[in-house]
């Protein structure tokens, strides 16, 4: 089996989750339909958004519960991120601090998934 290389998250409203992933992401989607687009990453990773109302089998979950991670090289890059994305109108959850695994905000698209960016601290010695 291989690794995973297909996130999906499940939408209200999948032109507005479209319009908010093709400005945060630059790009527009590879495949877009009423119920379903799909975004291909740099990284060879698809992002697909799927109507909560058209998914089959239903899920039982509500929107809001997955974490999506954007990892930077640099502090100073998840400031300008978080400002860029405040400034965008795209609600952040927590502001830029520092956590014991690096330097993170989190902010958060329509549906309530979280969007975190951060840099990685170097290993403590």
């Amino acid at each position: 089996m291989s690794d995973p290389n297909f996130l999906i998250l499940y939408v209200d409203n999948p032109t507005a989750s479209v319009t908010f992933y093709k400005n945060l992401l630059g790009r527009p989607p590879v495949e877009a339909s009423e119920t379903f687009a799909m975004f291909a990453l740099a990284s060879g990773v698809m992002l697909g958004l799927w109507s909560k109302h058209a998914v089959e089998p239903p899920a039982a979950a509500a929107g809001g519960g997955a974490e999506i991670a954007f990892s930077v090289d640099t502090d100073k890059t998840v400031d300008a991120i978080a400002d860029d994305w405040k400034s965008d109108g795209i609600a952040i959850l927590q502001p830029p601090v520092r956590m014991d695994f690096g330097y993170t905000f989190v902010a958060q698209d329509p549906d309530g998934h979280r969007l975190r960016v951060f840099a990685e601290s170097a290993p403590a010695k």
